[in-house]
């Protein structure tokens, strides 16, 4: 039987999915550039961390009984780059939306199929100093050639750190609690029944929410704060 998710994912023509990549593909443009050499990170630059404080902000992200199985990578002046291998499907690593921000996620075997090849690439790409416009580029084309896939099923990606600095619908990088991402291409907040109001932290409001609704790499994001913890704002 095919899903609604996956008849979804199939009915939409390849130039919806050319143009809808090259939007994914200027947001990671516009994100984890790396520093590459030992001076100062410019303003287009990720600083590079201390190895264990990365991994361990990476581990941060999983659940607690699939920490200790998960490969992890961590970002070089080359590149990310695999430090553990995975014993559970899932994969670690802290990624950077935009230089400025902070976005350790956790995510599983289709998430690791997928989206982190993605994640791989753009930082070998802006490590060998090609534009943000050569890079958006070869992001489109890649999808369009089937090269970056989307998901094919329903998985999660967790981000369940508590020192997410990711940024909201205007751009602005923010403290996010923990949450959950799924995966749900071409998604749009409309779609869950979210309207287009924002709340105090710039996200739209709604127990949860779609970030980049209508295209390739659309996400639920769900939080799941801690008690006592920030939250997510919903309507009243």
């Amino acid at each position: 039987m095919v899903s609604h998710f996956e008849l979804r994912t199939r009915s939409k023509p390849c130039r919806r999915l050319i143009a809808a990549a090259a939007v994914v593909a200027q947001m990671a443009v516009g994100g984890s550039s790396l520093a590459q050499t030992g001076s100062a990170p410019t303003a287009s630059q990720t600083p590079l961390m201390d190895r264990e404080k990365e991994i361990a902000l990476a581990l941060s992200a999983c659940p607690p009984a699939l920490a200790p199985g998960a490969g992890v990578y961590v970002l070089e002046k080359n590149g990310y780059v695999k430090v553990r291998d995975s014993k559970n499907g899932f994969t670690a690593l802290v990624q950077h939306a935009i230089p400025a921000s902070q976005d350790p996620q956790c995510m599983d075997a289709e998430g690791t199929r997928t989206i982190l090849p993605r994640y791989l690439k753009v930082a070998e790409l802006r490590a060998e100093g090609k534009s943000p416009e050569e890079i958006k580029q070869f992001v489109a084309d890649a999808f369009a050639k089937g090269i970056f896939q989307v998901p094919a099923r329903i998985g999660i990606d967790y981000m369940l750190s508590t020192q997410n600095l990711t940024p909201n619908a205007k751009g602005e990088v923010v403290p996010f609690p923990p949450h959950v991402m799924l995966y749900a291409p071409f998604l749009t907040n409309a779609d869950i029944g979210v309207g287009k109001e924002l709340g105090v932290d710039g996200n739209p409001m709604g127990p949860a929410f779609v970030a980049s609704e209508g295209t390739p790499t659309a996400l639920i994001i769900v939080p799941v704060a801690p008690a006592g913890g920030h939250v997510h704002p919903v309507n009243p």
